[in-house]
């Protein structure tokens, strides 16, 4: 028996060599391994052979089993290797360089006023960080000051997933974590950090309200930083992004994470301040809450309010992309139009 499973040995051997598609290698498979199979015969016949012999000869059909089993895997994976070298030696070779005859795409304009704005601060030394979209309740609301059952998170209603965790309604979401992240900066140095992201709130659809639009928050945090300093980066961004001086009106704002709190509004550019459903005919359109960070918020960030002051701003990216690209429906933006898309192609 052990001469039989030699020239078993050696005939799957013969004939893996030319095997060349899976269709055979299954077929091959099949020959040896399969119900009526070379070396299923031969475990059938352990039966027949004298009691000193079944105990070798079954060692020796378990030991050629697995190497067929073993080889044919091996092999399996020769082949789809072949197979992807024969995909890649017979694909279409493209010229990058000839241009396209059909329309280039672009991005979109939320992400071009993002990018811009980011390339303003780094100028600025500000670092940009990302925060998650997924957030928990602690981080969205109590870390910035809001604790439970206060009547500020009725004004951010937001969506609930099963495992507690919430969809962020505000990238203030992501201060707490920036703070742990980085801590108190040193003696005569600032902490400059610039976090865009995407938020969402259980809106009532309107011409200036979406219930997923983006946000980026700015927070600078110092030995002696201000409302000056506040002012000063509010002016620079604005008068960067719009390429000319805008007409802004700073009023007393209330933010739980805040204090003292503002809102920054801009002159509504699509109706010059005359009044239309994009500022619901007030002429002004509410940009970019801002303050003092709470020393609350500094206390639950791991730096000392005693020492330490700072100021945050929360930008509507969207609100600005509409004001910049004189849009008056924020729905436009999550609609996937291209023909509306198509006009900020650079």
């Amino acid at each position: 028996m052990l001469e039989n499973l030699d020239k078993i040995r050696s005939k799957f051997s013969e004939e893996l060599k030319a095997i060349d598609s899976n269709d055979k290698l299954e077929k091959l498979r099949v020959a040896f391994l399969g119900k009526k199979g070379l070396v299923t015969e031969e475990l059938k016949n352990i039966k027949n052979l004298a009691n000193d012999v079944k105990k070798v000869a079954g060692k020796e059909l378990n030991i050629l089993k697995n190497e067929i089993e073993a080889a044919i895997a091996q092999y399996q994976k020769t082949l789809e290797e072949m197979e992807y070298q024969k995909e890649i030696d017979n694909a279409e070779v493209y010229d990058y360089s000839i241009p396209s005859e059909k329309p280039v795409g672009t991005l979109h304009p939320i992400s071009i006023v993002q990018k811009q704005i980011e390339d303003i601060f780094k100028t600025m030394g500000f670092v940009i960080e990302d925060g998650l979209e997924i957030q928990t309740e602690y981080n969205n609301f109590e870390a910035v000051n809001i604790p439970k059952n206060h009547p500020a998170r009725d004004m951010q209603d937001t969506y609930y997933l099963e495992n507690g965790q919430i969809l962020k309604t505000h990238t203030s979401a992501a201060q707490n974590t920036i703070m742990k992240k980085y801590g108190a900066p040193n003696p005569g140095e600032t902490l400059k950090v610039l976090f865009p992201g995407r938020c969402f709130r259980n809106e009532n659809l309107d011409a200036s309200h979406e219930n997923t639009f983006f946000q980026l928050e700015g927070m600078m945090i110092g030995e002696d930083i201000s409302i000056s300093n506040l002012i000063y980066f509010m002016r620079v961004l604005l008068t960067e992004v719009f390429e000319r001086d805008v007409k802004v009106r700073l009023r007393p704002g209330y933010f739980p994470f805040v204090e003292p709190g503002f809102e920054l509004d801009i002159n509504c550019e699509i109706c010059g301040g005359d009044g239309c459903t994009t500022c619901k005919n007030t002429g002004w359109i509410e940009l970019l809450p801002c303050g003092m960070i709470h020393p609350n918020v500094l206390s639950m960030g791991g730096i000392d309010p005693e020492k330490y002051t700072g100021f945050a701003f929360g930008l509507g990216l969207t609100r600005l992309a509409m004001m910049k690209y004189n849009i008056k429906d924020i729905r436009l933006f999550n609609g996937g139009n291209l023909k509306q898309l198509k006009q900020f192609v650079k």
